[in-house]
């Protein structure tokens, strides 16, 4: 077993192995004799009745995806949520993107990369946490992404989330709320019970009343990069 500074929190992993451990090295505590926020521990007959139920995945997959899935949902004890995004920073600030699979949210944080240099990188690049310390909002990597494993463990301030849509037009404007609750509830853990169902509700009404939610439509181009750094970030056309 290991500790792991993960999301501002001190979180133990039981045995961790492949992709899991490979992971999580970069977070790795310092202090080993800490006393753990959170603690994983994914026995094998539940990682064999994964696999029985989906042979299509094999076991370090579905090892690595049931260890993130028990983070995701303790982290809703710590202010905490998964927001299914690719989040880039910029200047020492997050900017979250989410959206279903295959839209293009990586595609679209590749050119805030490309654009702006050694200015940025990615926090994560499908499942950062989103958590509120200290009343305010943060971004954090974690070492459960995406298919490319982009993470950086950092805790980082929230700018913006933009939700993402394809639109042959480049477009943006401040997200519906009624619109937002239902994108983020699709895009983060929803099996928590009753009591922690609860607090995830809570958790998004402060998010909404502290971060900026932007609906984005674009196309793959620069012009709608700029577009949405310069409206999130509160910049002016920004080159």
């Amino acid at each position: 077993m290991a500790i792991y500074d993960i999301a501002g929190l001190k979180v133990e992993i039981v045995n961790p192995k492949g992709r899991t451990k490979k992971q999580a090295v970069p977070y790795l505590s310092k202090d080993q004799s800490c006393r753990a926020d959170i603690l994983i521990d994914v026995d094998e007959k539940r990682v064999l009745d994964a696999m029985e139920a989906h042979p299509e995945l094999v076991q370090d997959d579905w090892e690595y995806m049931l260890t993130g899935s028990d983070f995701y949902t303790a982290l809703i004890d710590f202010d905490g949520i998964l927001l299914h995004s690719s989040c880039v920073v910029v200047d020492g600030k997050a900017y979250a993107f989410s959206a279903n699979s295959g839209v293009g949210k990586s595609t679209h944080t590749q050119l805030w990369l490309k654009h702006f240099g050694e200015r940025a990188y990615m926090l994560n690049d499908d499942k950062p946490a989103i958590r509120l310390i200290d009343g305010e909002v943060y971004a954090c990597g974690t070492p459960w992404s995406g298919k490319y494993d982009y993470s950086t463990p950092e805790v980082i301030p929230l700018a913006g989330i933009g939700f993402i849509e394809r639109s042959e037009n480049n477009w943006i404007k401040k997200a519906d709320v009624s619109k937002a609750v239902f994108n983020i509830f699709s895009q983060t853990v929803r099996r928590l019970g009753e009591k922690r169902m609860s607090k995830l509700f809570n958790v998004l009404e402060e998010l909404f009343a502290k971060v900026n939610l932007y609906e984005l439509g674009c196309n793959i181009s620069e012009e709608a990069m700029l577009m949405s750094y310069n409206t999130m970030s509160g910049k002016s056309d920004e080159k």
